[in-house]
């Protein structure tokens, strides 16, 4: 079916491709990529100073990253908004007052993530979602179809921006000598933020939002509020941060920070199989972001289900509440135990990493190039596990080097009796048969890497943070 605008669907690049894996592993540039490693760099650099003392600095000082460009927002409004939320939220909305924010995850009724945000309540019926594609389409096709009294409206990311800017510019403070910072910067000095809760304060003479969380277990805070503020609150923050160590983070340091905090973005949308999705393949372009998916490393099926993921897999099964009626609540309620699997941290085997690195030397083999600080290479990648005895066990995700911990570290979905800390692995560095079409994999041979599970999130002051926000 051809969209009533004459446009291609999604449902149309289903239904052309044999074989969709095929297709997104080979054919595809992912639009993340482009968000991360484009038009992005015109306006926030790679690298302030260097990527290594950027990320010491979110350890042993401070960093402010900028977040402006890169992250989709949708507002919704209207009398209905609280309650589409909650039919598509597989978290609990009960206790969501206006000076909150919540991370948003919705399901397929099969029970497959789509995807998950941030969502702001800034008013009883006004709600901002910020990030995650996948899941503000599925929010917006919802509002559109579902007959809720709602508006939309979308601003896209600034490479995607025909405007050329944002609603809001967004930062993050981050680091042991953020919370001197925040209220150093803060006129009048900072007031008292729980946990993910949010607040107005002003800075440079410029009201701001402010989210109080932390990407690196400490006193972090998200600062948004109107673009045309973005160089006086910058330049404010930059001030207050002289003598605490402040450094401004480039984009290679701010797509490494997850290594340690241990966030899995952007899983493949579990949407491109069943029938009861296909108005919304059909709803969705055939040349928009879940039509540009890109996936990569070792693992590869023929089937699209084997890449999709649970709650569970991507470590959300402790926001997961089966107190209100959602979309996906019943398979996820029937799904057994032992499908469910856990997120983990693999450490790499240094000498396996060393044996990487020396391949580029000399006459070969070649093995797949690791790049630093980010190492994985689709959007999303599914490298394959496998058990002492050469089980495949789960999928290691998200791949790279933390210079705090001066390890090479990867996010994995494992099943759960091979995902206790200290448990030996290996995992498949490398894609088969030299490696995929896509123009950015070199030619290169695989490489079977040792690891032991170790928990997530991996930096212990990140466990601490999570310890302190659930009790």
């Amino acid at each position: 079916m051809v969209k009533a605008n004459g446009a291609r669907s999604l449902q149309d690049l289903v239904d052309e491709k044999a074989n969709l894996v095929e297709y997104f592993y080979n054919d595809t540039l992912a639009p993340h990529y482009r968000a991360r490693t484009g038009l992005t760099a015109a306006f926030i650099p790679p690298e302030f100073t260097n990527w290594r003392d950027e990320q010491r600095a979110w350890r042993e000082t401070a960093i402010l990253f900028d977040q402006s460009h890169h992250m989709p927002e949708l507002m919704l409004k209207g009398p209905d908004a609280f309650r589409l939320l909650e039919k598509l939220g597989i978290n609990s909305l009960a206790n969501f007052t206006i000076d909150r924010a919540k991370q948003f995850v919705a399901c397929t009724p099969r029970g497959h993530v789509i995807g998950d945000c941030v969502v702001y309540r800034l008013a009883e019926e006004t709600f901002e979602l910020i990030s995650g594609m996948p899941v503000l389409n599925w929010v917006q096709f919802n509002a559109e179809q579902g007959g809720y009294n709602v508006t939309i409206e979308r601003d896209d990311p600034t490479p995607y921006n025909p405007t050329g800017r944002r609603w809001f510019y967004r930062f993050q403070l981050e680091g042991p000598n953020a919370g001197l910072i925040f209220n150093a910067a803060v006129e009048g000095g900072a007031p008292e933020i729980a946990f993910f809760r949010t607040a107005k304060v002003k800075i440079g003479g410029c009201e701001v939002l402010v989210l109080r969380h932390g990407m690196a277990g400490h006193l972090g805070a998200e600062l948004s509020g109107p673009y045309e503020d973005m160089e006086k609150v910058r330049a404010a923050l930059i001030r207050a941060g002289e003598g605490h160590g402040l450094k401004q983070g480039g984009t290679k340091t701010y797509f490494s920070t997850i290594f340690e905090f241990g966030w899995m973005p952007y899983p493949l949308p579990g949407i491109y199989t069943g029938e009861e999705l296909r108005d919304f393949r059909q709803w969705l372009s055939g040349n928009g972001w879940e039509a540009n998916a890109q996936l990569g490393g070792s693992f590869v099926s023929d089937n699209i289900e084997d890449y999709y993921v649970t709650p569970w897999d991507l470590g959300y099964g402790h926001i997961l509440k089966f107190d209100h009626d959602f979309i996906g609540r019943e398979a996820l309620e029937a799904l057994p135990v032992e499908e469910r699997r856990q997120k983990v941290t693999l450490v790499w085997n240094r000498d396996d990493v060393a044996a990487i690195f020396a391949s580029c030397l000399g006459d070969g083999p070649r093995y797949k190039a690791i790049d630093l600080p980010v190492a994985y290479y689709g959007w999303p990648q599914f490298d394959e596990v496998r058990s002492r005895d050469g089980m495949l066990v789960g999928h290691s995700c998200h791949c790279g080097y933390s210079n705090n911990e001066g390890e090479m570290l990867s996010l994995a979905m494992l099943d759960v009796q091979n995902a206790t800390p200290g448990t030996e692995v290996t995992l498949t560095w490398g894609e088969p048969r030299g490696g995929s079409r896509k123009p950015h994999v070199e030619r290169h041979e695989q490489f079977k890497v040792r690891a032991v599970v170790a928990p997530v999130p991996y930096a212990s002051s990140v466990q601490k943070m999570k310890r302190a926000a659930i009790s």
